[in-house]
């Protein structure tokens, strides 16, 4: 679980100058449908090029096929990033594994949050200022990797526009209105010396881990909702009542939450 100062909540970042950075070679990469063929086979060569929806194919707002291909790039990445911590998280949590100390001022403790149940339980016992302050947190990255200025700053351009996809720019060096020690990607400057064919061979590794990860959590959070649904996860996973897909509930008191939560159980189950 995440606890940050208040200092996030009032963080607005603005498109600010960046200070002078290397650039690198031209970081343009105009992928197209066939790209996605002929990355596949390296990714799994018995599953091979897979698109039942036709994603690719499309043109996602009109801005045409390299556009859409470079968002649905950058979509797995982020999603299968995110998909690897929440199944690590799921697990941790699920052993009873927490921090020792309290989650905020008012005195509510780690252990207290892990005392609720199950990691979803857990979740919905957390006060409703750490949601929001994740929320913060998650906003202002996404503001940071959508910043055109700093991936152009570092030779790169917006993945929709032919960037690199899953590419995060460098924020230490930005001109932001708060210090910034390290970088979300590669803090400890680990990967910067490695050969480009070792992070091409870390590329996929990444794409493969977070797909098995994606198909983890959602597994997990399946067989919690609905009991029997995951065979393998049966007797396992506890049964969860609440809305899994639901980041707040009616008990965080927050404005339309509770209409939506009505909405929806209208809507599905009635």
């Amino acid at each position: 679980m995440l606890s940050l100062s208040s200092s996030a909540l009032s963080f607005a970042p603005a498109v600010a100058p960046v200070r002078p950075a290397t650039p690198a070679a031209s970081g343009v990469r105009m992928e197209t449908v066939s790209d996605l063929e002929a990355l596949a086979p390296k990714l799994n060569p018995k599953v091979g090029f897979w698109d039942p929806l036709g994603l690719s194919g499309g043109t996602f707002w009109g801005l045409g096929g390299v556009a859409t291909v470079g968002w649905l790039r950058r979509a797995e990445c982020k999603q299968g990033r995110v998909a690897m911590f929440g199944f690590v998280g799921y697990i941790v949590q699920a052993n009873g594994i927490h921090w020792p100390w309290n989650l905020n001022l008012e005195g509510v403790s780690f252990a207290d949050i892990s005392a609720a149940g199950s990691p979803p339980e857990q979740f919905d016992a957390l006060p409703t200022s750490a949601k929001l302050q994740i929320l913060a947190a998650i906003s202002v990255l996404e503001l940071f990797g959508e910043r055109s200025d700093l991936t152009a700053a570092q030779g790169e351009k917006h993945y929709m526009l032919g960037g690199k996809p899953g590419f995060y720019p460098s924020i230490k060096d930005a001109d932001v209105p708060h210090p910034v020690p390290y970088d979300l990607y590669d803090p400890f400057g680990f990967s910067k010396n490695a050969s480009p064919e070792k992070k091409a061979k870390g590329l996929l590794t990444e794409i493969n881990n977070g797909r098995l990860a994606m198909l983890g959590i959602m597994s997990f959070l399946a067989e919690a909702k609905v009991p029997g649904s995951v065979p393998a996860l049966s007797g396992v996973i506890p049964p969860y009542a609440g809305e899994p897909m639901a980041y707040f509930s009616a008990a965080d008191k927050l404005p339309f939450v509770a209409e939506m939560s009505a909405w929806k159980t209208d809507l599905f189950f009635q």
